[in-house]
């Protein structure tokens, strides 16, 4: 409840400045212009955003008979988590990733680079998938959808600023336009991160719960933590506003933890989960699968050092 409760006032924060952000440049008429903006680019959003980034990035939709196990882990995963069966599609992409969209759960798709189908095993690729289903069951791709726009209506007021900076019922001047230009989509940009950086935690929670397997997950992101690391992403590169929807950061020197990052540090994602199979805390979690997740604690270090990592027909 604490992580709804922030994601709501962040998003209430972000609404403000946007409204604010509009009255100070142009009075009642920069309010007006603010919410039409904001309106236009989240209806647009609302309807769009989840085929609009699966383009980007270059998904296919693939079908049970073409990738029959990932099929069935999405499907046994969806079951369990109380959600309609999402579509399900592959990117062709050596770095390995993951991400979930959709403006609803009936709505909703799971994506899985070849990269992160060819380097984890059967649990792992749970972990993963359990993960981005929780965003899906939490809305998150909405959230996330919503507060993008926002902050983009906030970028493109500060585009206009000086257009508004003539304007009598201004209050700014010039200087304080120029400020405003520079500060306001600042401000907005560290809103939506620490926004993104709840839902992160709370789908890992999540996720957890879903699979009943916290350490194949904590293993799962160390592997792709380590991946996303050695292999560029171009069409991340090109679409950096999509970033946050992916399990790791998957932007060249994702791996700095700043102001300006889209994920929580790896580090502190793992050592919940840890914390969380250390403790048995699943919550909610089927009791049959609470069994299995507390059989025992492996360090992510030993794990991520298998051997060999059982693949599925998809590598």
């Amino acid at each position: 409840m604490m992580s709804y409760a922030r994601t709501a006032l962040l998003m209430a924060a972000m609404t403000a400045l946007l409204l604010v952000f509009g009255m100070m440049l142009g009075g009642e008429t920069g309010i007006v212009i603010a919410l039409v903006i904001a309106f236009a680019m989240n209806f647009f959003a609302y309807w769009n955003a989840d085929k609009m980034v699966l383009s980007m990035h270059g998904a296919r939709e693939v079908s049970e008979g073409e990738a029959p196990e990932l099929y069935d882990i999405v499907r046994r995963l969806a079951r369990r988590a109380d959600l309609p069966m999402p579509k399900v599609y592959i990117i062709d992409s050596n770095q390995p990733n993951a991400f979930a969209t959709g403006r609803n759960p009936e709505n909703a798709a799971v994506a899985a680079t070849t990269g992160l189908l060819r380097i984890l095993n059967h649990d792992e690729v749970e972990g993963v998938m359990a993960h981005e289903l929780a965003h899906v069951k939490n809305r998150d791709t909405l959230t996330m959808t919503i507060t993008a726009t926002i902050a983009g209506a906030i970028s493109m007021l500060a585009n206009f600023a000086l257009f508004f900076g003539g304007n009598r019922n201004n209050p700014l001047g010039i200087i304080g336009t120029i400020l405003m230009m520079i500060l306001a989509p600042m401000a907005a940009m560290l809103v939506q991160m620490a926004i993104s950086r709840t839902r992160e935690f709370a789908a890992d929670r999540e996720g957890a719960a879903i699979c009943g397997k916290p350490l194949a997950l904590a293993n799962a992101l160390a592997r792709l933590h380590q991946g996303a690391a050695m292999n560029v992403n171009p069409r991340a590169e090109e679409n950096p506003a999509t970033a946050h929807l992916f399990i790791v950061n998957p932007l060249k020197g994702g791996s700095i933890d700043s102001l300006f990052s889209t994920h929580p540090r790896m580090e502190d994602r793992i050592a919940r989960l840890e914390e969380m199979a250390a403790t048995g805390e699943f919550t909610p979690v089927p009791r049959a699968t609470r069994r299995q997740a507390t059989g025992g604690s492996v360090p992510v270090t030993e794990h991520t050092q298998e051997k060999s990592p059982r693949k599925g027909p998809w590598g």
